[in-house]
């Protein structure tokens, strides 16, 4: 990070005097620092500024159609960053929607056969009480022929027609009563059809809708505020699925990682009030907080069976700058510079002046 790049709107010649001066009284002072030693109850390591890193990659294979932003490019979040074709994506787009529209006509032609079938059941129904009642009338016909040819009234012949004809309608009620179990058995073929137009329906949007999302993800979007740091592709290639198409930094997430021995690690706390000193503008003084203590040592010696050598382990420790101070200085912020990373183990003690903070105005 720096926070070095303060200009004002001044003549040459004092720029040039004031710069002089304030950087060589900043460098007596950060030397004289160094030379004296830091107060107890402080720890400080060497470390390097860094930022969380993105890769925007394409979701799926394609062409790169267009890269907005150069590297260096600072960027927001859901700013454009890149588009790939989808010439092929918008054709099974427009397939999906075709599918979609032939399977909610197939609903309406399922439900329209459901009516149609309900309709005959109950035309059935109407011919089995037709029967039903054709059925009655000719048993009570053979009840009196039957009475008469006892009698002698009447012709045996007579009676056998009659036998026959309550014979007859009643094979007319089993005929109408098994149109009625057809038109059930049809009714419940055709609300299958209707579940299953349903679920093609489904099926159908949920095609249109994985198309749609996979056409939103050919546009690249910056997931946050950031810069630019890499360009990876250039427009017209081709990258197969997941091929890295720019790298950015984010730059409200900047953090200098620094090492410190077993006992002064131990007592690092989260939280920890710490101080940055960059090489590279040594005048200004960082305030960061402790976001990471490793409970892993880093470097281990290759035996520590005794207590000088696990104080030689080291554990990696990070110091995390706020994210509003970054956005006041966000165009200053550069990762990779090196510099020192002072800790407060001891809320007691108080920052020297050397380290009070100091910063841009």
């Amino acid at each position: 990070m720096n926070l070095l790049n303060l200009r004002k709107p001044t003549r040459l010649g004092l720029i040039i005097g004031v710069g002089v001066v304030v950087i060589g009284a900043s460098f007596f002072v950060w030397h004289s620092m160094r030379q004296k030693g830091i107060p107890e109850g402080i720890a400080s390591g060497n470390g390097r500024i860094e930022a969380v890193e993105i890769d925007r990659a394409a979701k799926l294979a394609g062409r790169v159609t267009e890269i907005r932003g150069d590297e260096g490019a600072f960027v927001t979040a859901g700013q454009i960053l890149a588009k790939m074709d989808t010439a092929v994506l918008e054709a099974q787009r427009r397939e999906a929607e075709a599918l979609l529209r032939q399977a909610k006509n197939a609903i309406e032609t399922a439900r329209s056969q459901v009516a149609q079938r309900q309709g005959e059941r109950a035309a059935a129904r109407a011919r089995v009480a037709q029967r039903q009642a054709e059925v009655e009338a000719a048993k009570r016909r053979l009840a009196r022929s039957e009475a008469l040819l006892t009698d002698q009234a009447i012709a045996a012949q007579q009676v056998d027609d009659d036998r026959a004809a309550f014979l007859g309608a009643l094979a007319a009620l089993r005929a109408a009563e098994a149109e009625v179990m057809a038109a059930d058995a049809a009714i419940g073929t055709a609300r299958s059809q209707v579940i299953g137009a349903q679920s093609d329906i489904e099926a159908a949007q949920a095609a249109l809708e994985r198309i749609e999302a996979d056409i939103d993800d050919s546009v690249l979007k910056s997931p946050r505020d950031g810069r630019i740091q890499y360009r990876v592709a250039q427009p017209g290639e081709v990258l197969s699925p997941g091929g890295v198409v720019l790298n950015m930094v984010d730059l409200t997430d900047v953090y200098m990682t620094f090492f410190l021995p077993t006992e002064q690690a131990g007592r690092v706390a989260l939280g920890a009030e710490a101080r940055l000193v960059l090489d590279a503008a040594p005048q200004y003084v960082v305030p960061a907080a402790i976001s990471f203590v490793a409970d892993v040592a880093q470097f281990t010696p290759k035996t520590v069976e005794t207590q000088e050598e696990r104080q030689k382990l080291m554990f990696r420790i990070k110091a995390r700058i706020a994210p509003d101070l970054l956005r006041e200085h966000l165009l200053q912020v550069k990762t990779g510079l090196p510099g020192m990373a002072y800790v407060r183990l001891d809320p007691r003690v108080d920052w020297p002046p050397e380290l009070q903070t100091r910063l841009p105005q």
